[in-house]
């Protein structure tokens, strides 16, 4: 409290005002929990930095490779639309000897024997 007051009279009257009765060993020894506290703080908080720009590297990545499934999804649905077509399908099935009926089908009927 003594330093204290030295100061604020210091000030008053406007002397310069001495640092090194101020921020002696006593005064560093009572505030050490102050200061580790102060340096927790600096670790998370650089903690958290490198974490969000991983987190932010995996984001993009991720939205990449989405982006590429989705083009190739795109490219996939489209080839077979294409390949389910009448006509493509009367062309992929002629090696097997396959060939489009021209008449309509015919209608087997049961007939019963009594």
């Amino acid at each position: 409290m003594a330093e204290v007051n030295d100061i604020k009279e210091q000030q008053a009257t406007g002397q310069k005002i001495d640092w090194r009765k101020i921020i002696s060993h006593k005064w560093v020894v009572k505030n050490i929990p102050f200061f580790l506290f102060l340096t927790a703080l600096a670790v998370i908080y650089i903690y958290n930095g490198h974490y969000t720009d991983k987190l932010i590297l995996k984001i993009s990545t991720t939205e990449k490779q989405i982006k590429e499934l989705e083009y190739e999804y795109k490219t996939v649905k489209s080839d077979v639309i294409f390949r389910s077509k009448a006509s493509e399908l009367i062309k992929a099935v002629e090696p097997l000897g396959l060939k489009e009926l021209t008449s309509p089908p015919v209608l087997l009927k049961e007939t019963a024997n009594k």
